[in-house]
């Protein structure tokens, strides 16, 4: 079997992330490997200590329904969970942008940073941003951009 690329490990990833496979993202991920919210202030390191998170989720994680955007590689579609819309980086780091629909109906923005090492995911880092209405004042110095905020 060849080795996978960077982009390949990414995207399997992506995949495994959008099916609710935490044992299929154990291998893709390194031995130190390690997720930063820098938000909430907080680190997670290691698959087991992830794996207990999701597994721990209040109320228990929503059930993920998983479907392929057709007409584009770089596009995913991950529901009620993550709605990946591109990954795009080169080498040992990739981004990945979306949108999180959390159990409650929330959707927030969604913009991760990826970093491999060693031909696996070595750190996550996650920013999570809730969407707003664009202040008035604004309103003549700019469009407003079609289906881009959810509600």
């Amino acid at each position: 079997m060849s080795e996978q690329s960077n982009e390949e490990v990414v995207r399997s990833y992506l995949r495994a992330m959008e099916e609710g496979d935490s044992d299929g993202q154990g291998p893709l991920r390194h031995s130190d490997w390690q997720a930063e919210w820098p938000q909430s202030s907080e680190r997670v390191r290691g698959h087991a200590n992830m794996h207990a998170i999701m597994e721990n989720y209040p109320g228990g994680m929503p059930e993920v329904h998983a479907g392929r955007l057709v007409g584009s590689e770089d596009r995913w579609v991950v529901t009620p969970v993550y709605s990946i819309q591109r990954v795009v980086g080169s080498g040992d780091a990739w981004w990945v942008d979306g949108t999180i629909t959390y159990p409650g109906g929330a959707t927030w923005f969604y913009a991760g940073l990826f970093e491999l090492r060693d031909g696996k995911i070595y750190r996550e880092t996650g920013y999570f941003g809730e969407p707003f209405e664009a202040p008035e004042w604004r309103r003549g110095y700019v469009e407003l951009m079609e289906g881009s905020a959810p509600r």
